[in-house]
C-alpha cells in the first residue's frame, strides 16, 4: 500500500487541507481590459466603442453580436446590454507618441512595458493603461483623464468644444461601484425613452382624429349636412359667375393681337394688301391656274398635281 522502501509522507502530502484561493495578476488585469476587446477578446483597433457601462468594443464586434441569430449570442454576458449601435459611442482617442507596439521587437529579445500605452489624456498627457481613470463623453465621444476633468471645469468638451451634463460623463473599466451607478442611470434612462413614445403615440392618434371629428359634425346650427363643402363656401364667391363671351373675345384678342375676332368676315388672300410673292405660294393665285390644254385628263386629273 505504499511507504515503502523507506519513503516517509509529510502532513500535508496525507491530509487535504482547504484550496488557497488563486489572486489574479494585476497587471494582466489592466493589459486585458485596457487593451483587448471585451467581447471578441481581440486586440482593440480602431474604430473602438464604449458601451454605457463603460466597457471598451471593436466596433466591428458590435456589430457582428448584433447580427448574430443564433444560439451562441446568449453567451456574451460582456454584451447582453447593447440592443442596438446606439447604445454604444465611438471614441475619439489622443495616441501616444511614445508608443512603439510591436516595431521595436521584432526578434522577441526586448522587454514589453505593460505600463506603455497606446492612448493618452489630450490635456494632462496621462497614459490609458489602467493606473489613472479615464472618462469619456457620450456626446461627442471624446476621452480624457478624471484629472483633467476635474482640474479645468467647464462645460464644454476641451477638444471639439461640445457642450456636455453630467450624465454624459461615463467612467472607463470603472470599480463595481461605478458600474452599478452607471447601471441604474442605464436603465432610467431606457426607461425614460420607453414612456416618451408611448405619450407620443397617443397624441399622433388624437391629433389624426381630431380633424375627421369636426368635419364629421357640424353642429344642430341648421348647416346643410350633406354638402358640408357648398355650405363653407362664402355668399360673394356663389354669386362669382362665368365671364361673358364679349369679354373673353375681347381679352383674347387683346392678348393675340394676330388672329382676327370670331364674327369677321374671310378675305380670300387675293383681296389681301400682301406682296406678290407671297400671293403666289397660294393655290388661288393666277400663276397658279392652268388653262385646259395644260390641264390633265379627266380620269387622271388632281388639282394638286403639276
Amino acid at each position: 500500500m505504499g511507504c515503502d522502501g523507506g519513503t516517509i509522507p509529510k502532513r500535508h502530502e496525507l491530509v487535504k487541507g482547504p484550496k488557497k484561493v488563486e489572486k489574479v495578476d494585476k497587471d494582466a488585469e489592466l493589459v486585458a481590459l485596457w487593451n483587448y476587446c471585451a467581447l471578441s477578446q481581440e486586440i482593440l483597433r480602431r474604430p473602438i466603442v464604449a458601451c454605457e457601462l463603460g466597457r471598451l468594443y471593436n466596433k466591428d464586434a458590435v456589430i457582428e453580436f448584433l447580427l448574430d441569430k443564433s444560439s451562441e449570442k446568449a453567451l456574451a454576458k460582456a454584451a447582453s446590454h447593447i440592443k442596438n449601435i446606439k447604445h454604444v459611442t465611438e471614441l475619439r482617442l489622443s495616441d501616444n507618441p511614445a508608443w512603439e507596439g510591436d516595431k521595436g521587437n521584432t526578434k522577441g529579445d526586448k522587454h514589453d512595458d505593460l505600463q506603455r500605452a497606446r492612448f493618452i489624456c489630450p490635456v494632462v498627457g496621462l497614459e490609458m493603461n489602467g493606473r489613472h481613470r479615464f472618462c469619456f463623453l457620450r456626446c461627442c465621444g471624446c476621452v480624457f483623464s478624471e484629472r483633467a476633468l476635474k482640474e479645468i471645469r467647464a462645460e464644454v468638451c476641451h477638444t471639439c468644444g461640445a457642450a456636455f451634463q453630467e450624465e454624459d460623463v461615463i467612467v472607463l473599466n470603472g470599480s463595481k461601484a461605478d458600474v452599478d451607478t452607471l447601471r441604474s442611470r442605464m436603465q432610467e434612462k431606457r426607461m425614460r425613452a420607453r414612456v416618451g413614445k408611448k405619450t407620443k403615440k397617443p397624441k399622433a392618434a388624437e391629433a389624426v382624429s381630431h380633424p375627421a371629428a369636426g368635419e364629421a359634425s357640424e353642429g344642430p346650427s341648421g348647416m346643410n349636412m350633406g354638402k358640408p363643402e357648398a355650405s363653407s363656401l362664402d355668399p360673394r364667391e356663389k354669386k362669382v359667375g362665368p365671364a361673358p363671351r364679349s369679354a373673353a373675345a375681347s381679352g383674347s384678342s387683346s392678348g393675340k393681337a394676330g388672329k382676327p375676332p370670331c364674327g369677321a368676315t374671310k378675305r380670300s388672300i387675293a383681296q389681301s394688301e400682301e406682296s406678290e410673292a407671297y400671293k403666289s405660294l397660294f393655290t388661288t393665285h393666277s400663276s397658279a391656274k392652268r388653262s385646259k390644254e395644260e390641264s390633265a385628263h379627266w380620269v387622271t386629273h388632281t388639282s394638286y398635281c403639276f
